[in-house]
């Protein structure tokens, strides 16, 4: 029953994994434009390789960007912001004055008649100063009063504005409009230059104070400014020439410059765009699906024969699939809103995350199908995969060693700095010039590689999320300080030597062979953790006196078996990661407690042993690294019972040990071969006889 339930548990992890690429396909055929793809490649500066091109219908030359930038950028730089007049402000003051005007002629009398002695004040005065008063405010509001600041922000020193009046617009230069303090200025000035040779009249009207009742009455207008400029730009032609059907546009052999790319660039937005509306739409939709569902495809199949672990849990599937969706649909966001260039986004991000849970191959494998698919997406396509190509390639050499912490810095530099060089290249293939390369590229490119510091984060983020292991994590739990270690180092310190000796010859040997060196080491130092529960029973950590010389042979071996359940019980405590526990439980696979085991069977002849009672509980190894460490241990505790050491007794050992372990066969499960085990064993050799070597008896001083 357990084994029906363990094979229906497969089938279906193994279902839900497929269903998963199935949604991830749909994913991409639906972020796919609905426009056609052109069928010729052709890049600005390279020759024409197809065959001549003829005109297959009307169509249009479209503006460059660079062109239609220019335009807007005029179209801006002489804009005119609008301005509303509200009428009922001069009104409004002109009344106030009215009503206050006897008051302050009166005051005013009295200063300009201590200015001026001789100044004549004949009834008709009165008349005439309110006249001229009214004629001044009424020219200062006919002509507009502004806010300064607000006329400073939206417009520069000379240039006009427009004066809505009722729905009718005027154009008004800015220094015809007047503030508080020019209006003031100009009073004072205009009374005096028609008054020159009466000092008490300039002082009478001067004194009425007429700028108490100049206000506001220009308001900018933002919604019909905005709405004006937009449509403005909108008007902008994005179009000039046309190119008449059956009209050659490029032969073959011919060099692709300015004037021929950019016809090409027309023709190959028009004949997208009615592909993508006429009766063929059918047809663009499946060959979009059978692009995709081949992408995805490969990825199954490169999966399948080398990283089958992966298809075989769900969880690490998800993760793979999640992040080739991330950068999918980030790039696709990009394309159809068009705010911030494609160069922004991070893809390298993609080999380095992988990178860190994974091996190069596989991160970089992962890249190229991402970037192939996001290449149909992007404009440039050739450009955009070349680019990534690179960075991604870049990414991987650079960034051997995650857990130091400059090392993400450099490779950032690194990777910009490729994306910077191969831009460049590109873009003086294309112009011909460097003085034509689009310089706003390399500031894109500067925030890209600002968006990858955030790998850090991320794959800490990771790492947690989906349960996996980085190097960055590895690096914490080699630490001899941890918990775990310094309970094994205090309780049982024989064993704390012992997982140390094992840990430089394990790790040698995944060196040797290819394998997580970093892995192996923290998985040695782990394995044993669980003889802390009964560090005499193991003689490592004996001192004279053998406990089990009270305990049947079955009890020893249980009390032996007992420390790989309590190393796991200690792993979860001290919440050591999942990859790590697998070393404390297959390090002796399901291998037999041989001396009790042995002991037993000589002293009871006849009498078969429970084979149960005296195996450990497994499972076997089933990686390259759980196998090392199987290896590693037996040959290292073995190596301490030899009676002499040299090249004959060591080889004949190490042999002897992995040998048994391979009849037992307890390396079926794991992905090592014969070739491998063979150097593990020549490794084992060198390091054991480096380790025994002969040393030399210093002489004793003779008295």
């Amino acid at each position: 029953m357990s084994t029906f339930n363990d094979s229906f548990a497969n089938k279906s992890t193994k279902i839900y994994i497929l269903l998963l690429f199935l949604f991830a396909s749909a994913i991409g055929i639906y972020l796919f434009p609905t426009q056609g793809k052109f069928k010729f490649e052709y890049q600005k500066g390279t020759p024409w390789q197809h065959e001549d091109l003829i005109a297959p219908f009307d169509f249009a030359i479209y503006k460059t960007d660079a062109e239609i930038k220019t335009e807007r950028d005029s179209v801006l730089r002489n804009f005119k912001p609008y301005f509303k007049l509200n009428k009922s402000i001069a009104e409004t003051e002109i009344t106030n004055f009215t009503n206050v005007f006897e008051l302050r002629y009166k005051d005013a009398i009295q200063v300009a008649k201590k200015i001026d002695p001789n100044f004549h004040t004949p009834d008709s005065l009165k008349e005439f100063s309110k006249s001229i008063s009214l004629d001044l405010l009424s020219f200062i509001y006919e002509k507009g009063v502004v806010d300064f600041n607000e006329v400073l922000e939206k417009t520069k020193k000379g240039t006009s504005i427009v004066i809505l009046n009722n729905n009718i617009a005027e154009n008004r230069d800015v220094e015809e409009v007047f503030t508080q303090k020019i209006a003031y200025g100009f009073v004072n000035k205009r009374i005096t230059s028609q008054f020159p040779n009466s000092k008490g009249f300039v002082a009478l009207i001067e004194n009425i104070k007429l700028y108490d009742f100049v206000s506001q009455n220009l308001k900018y207008d933002n919604e019909t400014t905005q709405k004006v400029q937009q449509d403005l730009v909108n008007n902008i032609p994005t179009k000039k020439g046309m190119i008449q059907a059956g009209e050659r546009i490029i032969s073959r052999g011919d060099l692709v410059q300015d004037e021929n790319f950019r016809v090409l660039e027309s023709l190959r937005k028009d004949y997208e765009n009615i592909l993508g509306t006429s009766s063929q739409i059918q047809w663009l939709f499946l060959g979009q699906i059978l692009v995709i569902l081949m992408l995805f495809g490969v990825l199954y199949l490169f999966l399948y024969h080398f990283r089958p672990e992966i298809l075989e849990s769900f969880r690490k599937s998800l993760f793979i699939i999640m992040m080739v969706l991330i950068m999918m649909v980030s790039a696709a966001l990009v394309v159809r809103f068009n705010n911030v260039s494609i160069y922004v986004i991070p893809f390298a991000a993609l080999p380095i995350i992988i990178r860190a849970f994974y091996d190069s191959r596989l991160a970089f494998f992962i890249h190229l199908v991402t970037v192939m698919m996001i290449g149909f997406l992007a404009p440039n396509s050739f450009e955009f995969i070349f680019l990534q190509f690179v960075a991604g390639a870049v990414s991987i050499f650079t960034l051997t060693q995650l857990h130091r912490r400059g090392q993400l810095f450099l490779s950032v530099s690194l990777i910009l700095l490729s994306y910077c060089v191969a831009y460049t290249a590109i873009a003086i293939m294309q112009e011909g010039e460097i003085s034509k390369i689009n310089y706003e590229t390399f500031l894109w490119f500067a925030g890209n590689g600002l968006l990858l510091l955030t790998c850090y984060p991320l794959i800490f983020m990771f790492e947690k999320v989906f349960g996996f292991l980085s190097d960055v994590t590895l690096l914490e739990l080699s630490d001899t300080n941890h918990p775990a270690l310094r309970n094994l180092a205090e309780k049982a310190p024989g064993t704390f030597q012992h997982v140390i000796q094992v840990a430089n010859l394990a790790e040698e040997a995944i060196r040797k062979i290819g394998g997580n060196a970093l892995l192996m080491r923290v998985g040695a130092l782990y394995h044993d953790i669980g003889k802390t529960g009964a560090p005499a029973f193991f003689i490592e950590n004996q001192s004279g006196q053998n406990p089990h010389n009270k305990l049947s042979y079955e009890k020893s071996a249980e009390v032996i078996i007992q420390h790989v359940l309590h190393g796991v019980e200690l792993a979860k405590k001290y919440k050591i990661p999942a990859p790590i526990t697998d070393f404390i439980l297959t390090h002796h696979g399901t291998g037999l407690v041989k001396y009790f085991y042995t002991k037993y069977a000589n002293e009871n002849e006849g009498k078969l042993p429970d084979i149960s009672k005296f195996s450990y509980p497994g499972p076997a190894p089933f990686t390259k690294e759980t196998a090392v460490l199987m290896m590693a241990d037996a040959v290292e505790a073995s190596s301490r019972t030899l009676k002499e050491y040299n090249e004959n007794s060591i080889d004949t050992l190490v042999e002897k040990i992995i040998n048994n372990q391979i009849e037992d066969s307890q390396f079926e499960e794991a992905d090592i071969t014969f070739k491998d085990i063979h150097m593990v064993k020549q490794v084992f050799k060198e390091k054991l006889m480096n380790i025994y070597h002969a040393r030399i008896e210093y002489p004793e001083k003779k008295n």
